[in-house]
């Protein structure tokens, strides 16, 4: 059976000094007498694109708030290159932080806006011509340092914020759901973007969201939090193929969990079929258990020798346009999502419909057997 490392922190960094160490932080809120954030142990390497995700409520904010100095940990030790932090406000700590909101001001042009933050420290007015240059040429914003926020996009508001932190050459950058207010396509687009930005300066950054596809694309590595907890951390192909509890399995975008119970390399259901999963060590037989396997991991046709296979009645067709999502009943009450590229069946006449039995098949080391 496999079960949570309850300090998960795979592939430890090589440096002397992680960028962002947290010793068994928690964060309880004692009006409501709960935890925000439980026992947290987790290494961020320097140089490294760190993803914090989960639900809403999960504590990921919570989290990056205590790295920043934005609140303080009830439990526990931050630690930013070997030095303890707890308990130094936000403008002692050598982070950035780069919010949802952005917190642009409209008053001032783009190029002042970058500047702010130097302005205020002193530095010379050539260094700030200098480095505002460099920061608004990384972001490929230079034709329109004149601008003012209310005049531009949402992208590009995006990055004159990401400027702004940059231009202050912090230590760590931590950015709280910096995408969340744009649309599908510039969203897609600014990820890619946000990630060549990252690899250039080879600053820290510590990236929360809710959107698994959005950890997936540009995380060097990412930790899925539950309930105050990091369920799993490791990296993205990790964390997606090899899911270590239910929870990240159907969290880490679309996963069947089909319950049962554990036989003989078989997860037999309640009330039908056995499905063939392979020998499991440490897996004791007869005890209750999910298969977990992905859509895109179960085949409708050209079946190869040692694949697993049952039959089943398809009950829904869900057209997407390059792909079709098939929901096929194994078993009263046990349904599973089957997800096959249109290139397989182009023609619509060709595809299954409602009530026609099929025979559905895939590779045992696809699948996962857990709590």
């Amino acid at each position: 059976m496999q079960h949570p490392n309850p300090h998960p922190n795979p592939h430890p960094p090589a440096d002397p000094y992680p960028a962002v160490r947290l010793d068994r932080v928690s964060k309880q809120y004692r009006n409501a007498g709960t935890y925000a954030v439980h026992d947290v142990t987790l290494d961020i390497a320097p140089g490294e694109f760190f993803s914090l995700l989960g639900p809403s409520g999960c504590g990921k904010t919570t989290l990056l708030r205590m790295t920043g100095g934005f609140a303080d940990p009830t439990e526990g030790s931050v630690l930013l290159d070997g030095q303890d932090v707890t308990g130094l406000p936000p403008n002692k700590r050598n982070v950035n932080t780069v919010f949802q909101s952005y917190a642009l001001f409209d008053h001032l042009s783009l190029a002042d806006n970058v500047a702010f933050g130097l302005k205020r420290k002193g530095v010379a007015r050539a260094e700030i011509r200098a480095r505002v240059g460099e920061m608004l040429d990384l972001v490929q914003l230079v034709e329109l340092a004149g601008r003012k926020p209310p005049t531009l996009s949402g992208g590009q508001r995006q990055r004159v914020a990401l400027a702004r932190a940059l231009v202050n050459r912090p230590q760590v950058l931590l950015l709280d759901e910096p995408l969340a207010a744009l649309d599908l396509k510039l969203r897609r687009r600014m990820q890619v973007e946000l990630k060549q930005i990252q690899r250039e300066v080879g600053i820290t950054f510590v990236f929360v969201t809710h959107d698994q596809d959005e950890a997936l694309t540009m995380s060097d590595r990412l930790a899925v939090m539950s309930e105050g907890r990091i369920e799993q951390c490791g990296t993205p192909e990790d964390v997606y193929e090899r899911p270590t509890s239910s929870f990240v399995a159907s969290f880490m975008g679309t996963s069947n969990l089909v319950p049962g119970t554990y036989r003989s390399g078989r997860v037999v259901l309640d009330q039908g079929p056995a499905l063939p999963v392979g020998p499991r060590s440490g897996v004791p037989e007869g005890s209750r258990v999910s298969l977990s396997i992905r859509p895109e991991k179960i085949w409708l046709s050209g079946f190869e020798p040692g694949m697993a296979q049952v039959s089943g009645v398809v009950r829904e067709t869900v057209y997407c346009g390059p792909t079709t999502t098939y929901l096929i009943e194994l078993a009263p009450g046990v349904t599973v999502s089957v997800l096959e590229q249109n290139t397989v069946r182009s023609r619509m006449e060709d595809r299954w419909s409602g009530g026609e039995r099929v025979e559905i098949g895939w590779n045992p080391e696809h699948c996962l057997v857990l709590d």
